[in-house]
């Protein structure tokens, strides 16, 4: 009954408000009476003119701006090569609709008056592939803000707790900094480091591979893709700021960054150190780190995913709640320089070392016609890592017909970890199969080089060229590993068993390839392109395992592996295009074949395979406007099976869990279709983007589990008749002007049906996932803001063999930030999080209430420096849980995290007295300054 009174009154104020309003339309022409799109309509204050209101016209030159209070403005059209057109705007007591007909707006050498546009905030607009937001329309009320607070500001966009960005339901590849890399392809050393109030505007676009930029033909290569294009006044200066804190219970936080920008050439330096989570880089390293560690050590069971895709089973989410503590320690420059017209050079250097440790249980019940298996573990970790990463590109044309570019990157990764576990596995009915005790310890390191010279040629007849790539890439590693286990079986008879073993495993690999693309015009903007794409690969692997007794060591051949694979890749096509003004179509088909050979030499055993593919791809992208855009895709692709995948040998690292390989196993085999729709709505700012992606697989490679009569797991890749996925997303976004408020919401399901194997027996298994977010922000001038979401997932499981076993989980996460600006110098910030992990098939249910705040004060000039007081984690949660269903388990971790600490810290900002321009007050209106 409340609810409906508010909602009632909520409504009846609109209708009242609305009644109060005026709408102003017309339309665009040039002086030849053609429409003008997208021109740019401001509605200013004719006292200060500031800006009050802002549109677009749109395909036809129409424009409308609704909703705005009877009151005098100054109206004012800007477009690209014409004089601005301007003109006062006085509506009479009675007139809701001013209609000022067809405005022919003139050239630019006919402007009388230089007119100088400041503050423009128009939120969003659409330019054929790319989505720009203009920050100054986002920007966060709080203080000294970094680049990941603005993205969270953003329609369309997410930011998870570890700092992965979502954009439009997609996970975003790399941000480059005014088009340009910052420190190679890691997102997070943009997103976390660079201040918020640098950024000009924020572009979303599907950044293709270099060869299709330069032929004009799309080789369906993308990476999602954020550019901050940076404010005049940051591209002449210097910004940036350090920190340093120290709090409660020994934790320590410090991080800086400077950024010298100037024509032609870009600096940034960044530094960091704290033992509080924070990471401003990504950890890819680390993670494929620990993950080989636990295989070669054999820890851990093994994940299995319908998709195909196996990864390992405990997945850890850094810098959320289930990272356990971490110490974090890295520093690097990154340097770009334009030489001349014809060499560029992007370049960076980053180090960082990581300490983690993790305390880990693990609760898991596996699903199986013959009755259900408990697996119950407890695991410490301590794990070490540092890695160094140079990258380096250089640009260089030769001439106006023939360009290079040169790529390299270059990592050394150092590694260390130990794991001390306890494990059991349970019958169906309660009692103890068997258990382990086992402590295993891992170092080692890897050099990795890769470097690409790629070189393009224009014909002089227009669309003609011809382009070559050749790679290179070497990869060296050495580990040595160590476990001591004791492994208890029951039955009709106990058997205990004891492994002191040691390893040491040396691999090499190297690669090296060649494509070459052709294209030729047509005529009447259709194109052919043919393709041919040259790549081997070979490794060699020598891991020899050591049966220890006292000081004498023995080699244990079963378990000992050397072999070396020669893996090439033949792969020709062509492509046909039809690039037209709204539309562009692209079809073709392309051949690959591929050979396999393996020696495996202790066995003295060869293996040797081939496999021929067709793979045909369709692209067809409609622009009906340019705010709407619908784009389908086509494509196939081939997963062929490694050769550790094919080889016959029996890993026994876990001696509760071995793998296998499958000499049988053949090639999975992929159709994946793609339809995008993308509007933004240039009268209201409301932006509506969506996708669906469907992946039909046959021949997916998953992994059968097979069962000994004391528990066992023997795991083995196989092939399945055909695995399904089908995701859709969905994101409607629109501001409240009247409110000062934005809403978003976004809608996400995925369905998937696959195939598990155990005991050799086939079943079905359905898995649905529905959820989606909900967005509400409200900022008053630069004073308060408010930001609220709500993230909501159901997820359930169907077994074909026993719907008993069905499962069905629910994740929630509601989360609220404000910031207040107050006495001029004060300004006061808060995080909430509500955490709800929820299992209705095992009655269980998680809340994790998380509440952080800080109040700062500024002093110094320019409020240059800033004193913070912060309390992390005041309601004192330090755990984290995490819960998985997956094709025939559901599993439950449950994780250390930090818990309540008090925090001083001082934060110097750089940039307010190093740029004699960006010493404007915050919240400065929009000025026209006339000639």
């Amino acid at each position: 009954m409340q609810r409906n009174f508010l909602l009632t009154l909520f409504f009846l104020a609109s209708v009242v408000a609305t009644a109060q309003k005026i709408t102003i339309k017309g339309q665009l022409q040039d002086t030849a009476r053609v429409a003008l799109p997208s021109a740019t309509i401001m509605i200013l204050n004719p006292k200060d003119s500031s800006l009050l209101n802002y549109g677009l016209s749109n395909a036809d030159g129409v424009f409308e701006i609704r909703n705005i209070a009877r009151q005098n403005y100054l109206f004012k059209v800007t477009f690209v090569g014409l004089a601005p057109y301007t003109k006062f705007i006085q509506p009479t007591p009675d007139q809701v609709e001013i209609d000022l007909g067809v405005i022919r707006m003139k050239p630019q050498s006919s402007m009388l008056a230089a007119v100088t546009v400041e503050g423009d905030r128009a939120p969003v607009t659409v330019k054929h592939d790319t989505i720009e937001f203009n920050a100054e329309a986002f920007k966060t009320v709080k203080q000294n803000a970094v680049v990941e607070d603005l993205l969270k500001k953003l329609p369309g966009v997410e930011v998870d707790a570890d700092g992965t960005i979502r954009a439009q339901g997609e996970q975003v590849q790399r941000v480059m900094v005014d088009g340009k890399p910052f420190f190679g392809t890691d997102p997070k050393l943009a997103t976390r480091n660079l201040p918020a109030d640098a950024v000009k505007k924020v572009q979303l676009y599907d950044k293709k591979s270099d060869q299709a930029a330069f032929s004009g033909i799309d080789d369906g290569q993308r990476e999602k893709t954020i550019n901050l294009e940076l404010k005049e006044e940051k591209r002449n200066g210097a910004f940036g700021n350090a920190s340093a804190g120290v709090g409660t219970n020994d934790r320590y936080a410090a991080k800086a960054n400077l950024n010298r920008f100037k024509k032609g050439q870009q600096f940034s330096f960044l530094g960091m150190a704290n033992n509080v989570n924070e990471q401003g880089f990504s950890i890819d390293d680390y993670m494929t780190f620990t993950g080989a560690s636990r295989q070669m050590g054999g820890g851990g069971p093994v994940r299995i995913q319908i998709d195909g895709n196996n990864q390992g089973a405990v997945p850890l989410n850094f810098g959320g709640r289930n990272s356990g503590i971490m110490s974090n320690y890295g520093g690097g420059l990154n340097f770009n320089h334009t030489f001349n017209k014809k060499t560029e050079l992007n370049s960076s250097y980053f180090y960082n070392a990581l300490d983690h440790n993790l305390l880990q249980t693990t609760d898991r019940t596996n699903y199986f016609p013959t009755g259900d298996l408990t697996f119950n573990q407890v695991s410490r970790q301590h794990n070490t890592n540092q890695n160094h990463r140079l990258n380096t590109v250089l640009d260089h044309k030769i001439d106006s017909l023939n360009s290079l570019r040169w790529t390299t990157t270059l990592t050394y990764n150092e590694t260390d970890a130990h794991e001390s576990s306890t494990s059991q596995n349970l019958n169906a009915d309660g009692t103890t199969a068997n258990e382990s005790q086992r402590q295993t310890s891992s170092s080692g390191s890897t050099t990795t080089l890769n470097t690409s010279l790629l070189w393009r040629h224009r014909f002089a007849k227009k669309g003609r060229t011809l382009s070559t790539t050749v790679t290179l890439g070497i990869t060296d590693t050495d580990r040595d590993g160590a476990q001591d286990a004791t492994n208890t079986f029951y039955g009709d008879t106990t058997q205990v068993t004891h492994l002191l073993q040691s390893n040491v495993q040396d691999t090499k690999n190297n690669s090296y390839g060649a494509n070459f693309s052709y294209t030729e015009p047509l005529g009447h903007r259709m194109y052919l392109e043919a393709n041919y794409a040259y790549r081997r690969n070979m490794n060699d692997v020598d891991r020899r395992v050591y049966d220890l007794n006292g000081d004498e060591s023995t080699l244990n051949v079963p378990l000992s592996n050397q072999y070396s694979s020669d893996y090439q890749y033949h792969r020709g096509g062509l492509n046909f295009r039809v690039n037209k003004t709204k539309y562009n179509i692209t079809v073709g088909t392309g051949i690959q074949q591929t050979y396999l050979n393996g020696d495996l030499k202790l066995l003295n055993t060869t293996i040797n395979k081939s496999y021929q593919n067709i793979l045909p791809v369709a692209r067809f992208n409609y622009d009906f406007s340019s705010s709407k855009h619908f784009r389908l895709d086509y494509e196939t692709s081939v997963q062929e099976p490694t050769l550790q995948q094919l080889q016959p040998v029996i890993d026994n690292s876990d001696p509760l869990n071995l793998s296998t390989g499958n000499p049988d196993l053949r090639p999975a085999y992929a159709h994946d279709w793609r339809l995008n729709f993308t509007l933004f709505n240039p009268t209201n700012f409301s932006s509506f983007f969506a996708f669906i992606d469907a992946t039909y697989t046959r021949n997916a490679i998953t992994t059968s589990q097979t069962f000994t009569e004391q528990q066992v797991r023997v795991s083995r890749p196989v092939n399945v008749d055909q695995n399904t996925r089908v995701t859709g997303n969905a994101t409607y976004s629109f501001p409240i002007s009247k409110l000062k408020s934005r809403f978003g919401i976004t809608a996400t399901a995925t369905r998937q049906n696959g195939v598990n194997v155990v005991n050799d027996a086939e079943s079905n298994i359905a898995q649905n996932t529905v959820g989606g977010t909900l967005r509400y922000n409200f900022r008053y001038n630069e004073i308060f803001d408010i930001d609220l979401s709500a993230n909501l997932s159901r997820q359930s499981t169907h077994y074909e063999f026993n719907t008993q076993a069905d499962q069905l989980f629910f994740n929630k996460t509601y989360s609220a930030e404000t910031n207040l600006t107050f006495l001029k110098n004060f300004s006061l910030n808060g995080t909430f999080d509500y955490l709800v992990y929820q299992s209705i098939s095992t009655d269980y249910k998680q809340a994790i209430p998380l509440l952080n705040f800080s109040v700062s004060r500024f002093l110094l000039k320019n409020k240059s420096g800033e004193l913070k007081f912060t309390v992390n984690n005041v309601l004192d949660k330090s755990i984290g849980v995490s819960q998985t269903a997956d094709v025939n388990y559901f599993q439950r971790q449950v994780t250390n995290s930090l818990g309540r600490y008090y925090m001083l810290t001082f934060v110097y900002t750089l940039n307010k007295h190093l740029n004699p321009m960006g010493n404007r007050p915050r919240g400065a209106m929009m000025r026209i300054q006339r000639n």
